[in-house]
């Protein structure tokens, strides 16, 4: 039994161990572990209290796979229900002949099941972190009154910010059946244009598991997993023979050749069906975590590096 996850994980790792060693699965062990990181208000980077969009709002993005069947669900632009990864799960335990629901058809869908659902999802600190943001894009120190009529394009270019679109979590973990499952959560990039659908609730993209390989799950630029479909690359250069480490050197090296601006971080971690792990960065200070059923608590370890030069567009750097 094994589970690897982002450094945010630390708060929900415990909890997704104690779930494997009491017979739980895989599957039950990663929405445990995230559903801990959604409802802390300290992490913005996924649930309860994570940076909102241009307008504002807080859209979330969770998906999960089931390494064993290979089925999936996810939601995406989801408001008001603070446990994103639960209702991806339940997209897939209700056997709706979908993978992903979006916007209000997954929070009808969130209702009709009965999801915990939040009256406000964001802190007065969180919008006053927002409004600041946004006064600082005019240059006249004053928070603009954005509108659902306002033409958003320029401003989610001025207020873009590089070092805070990275933020996701990520949870993989194996069951003492050798199962594996892999899940992925985000409230995605801060300030993004409403709409924005990132990697995390895409499976190939920035979530893959697969019992016979091995599973993926990826933090960072998401536009760029999507691009370079890097959970899914990895997890077939596993399926082609490659070593971990090389299946995962290779597939964020693959990001290099994306073309176009907007070029940034990624981040993945990775486990194969023997429970080797490794995590990679184009950071040299991220780090994941480890815990196995025999450690009494989680391991802090060291990603390994792969450079991967940023392209931001000029207007974004205003």
């Amino acid at each position: 039994m094994l589970i690897i996850a982002s450094h945010n994980g630390a708060i929900g790792i415990a909890d997704a161990m104690r779930a494997l060693k009491q017979g739980g699965s895989a599957m039950d062990a990663v929405e445990l572990g995230i559903r801990a990181a959604e409802s802390n208000p300290e992490d913005h980077t996924v649930g309860y209290n994570g940076y909102p969009n241009i307008l504002g709002e807080l859209e979330l993005d969770a998906s999960i796979m089931d390494g064993k069947t290979l089925n999936s669900g996810a939601v995406a632009l989801m408001r008001g229900f603070p446990y994103a990864i639960s209702v991806a799960r339940q997209v897939l335990k209700r056997k709706l002949p979908h993978v992903l629901l979006a916007g209000p058809g997954a929070e009808r869908f969130a209702r009709e099941i009965g999801a915990e659902q939040w009256g406000d999802m964001l802190t007065d600190e969180i919008r006053e972190v927002w409004r600041r943001r946004l006064a600082a894009s005019t240059g006249s120190g004053e928070t603009p009154d954005l509108t659902a009529d306002t033409p958003l394009l320029d401003w989610v270019k001025l207020a873009t910010d590089p070092e805070r679109v990275a933020g996701t979590i990520n949870f993989i973990a194996i069951d003492r059946a050798g199962d594996i499952a892999a899940g992925v959560s985000t409230s995605g990039w801060a300030w993004k244009y409403p709409g924005r659908i990132g990697d995390s609730p895409i499976i190939g993209a920035g979530n893959y598991a697969d019992n016979r390989y091995g599973a993926c799950a990826c933090t960072g630029m998401g536009e760029m997993a999507i691009r370079a479909s890097t959970a899914r690359s990895l997890v077939l250069y596993l399926q082609m023979g490659l070593p971990l480490r090389e299946a995962g050197r290779r597939a964020m090296s693959d990001l290099r050749d994306l073309g176009g601006d907007y070029i940034g971080g990624m981040n993945l971690i990775a486990l194969d069906r023997n429970g080797e792990h490794v995590g990679l960065s184009s950071d040299p200070e991220r780090t994941y975590i480890v815990q196995s059923a025999d450690m009494a608590e989680h391991e802090v370890v060291q990603r390994e590096v792969v450079e991967i030069p940023a392209r931001w567009a000029s207007v974004a750097r205003k």
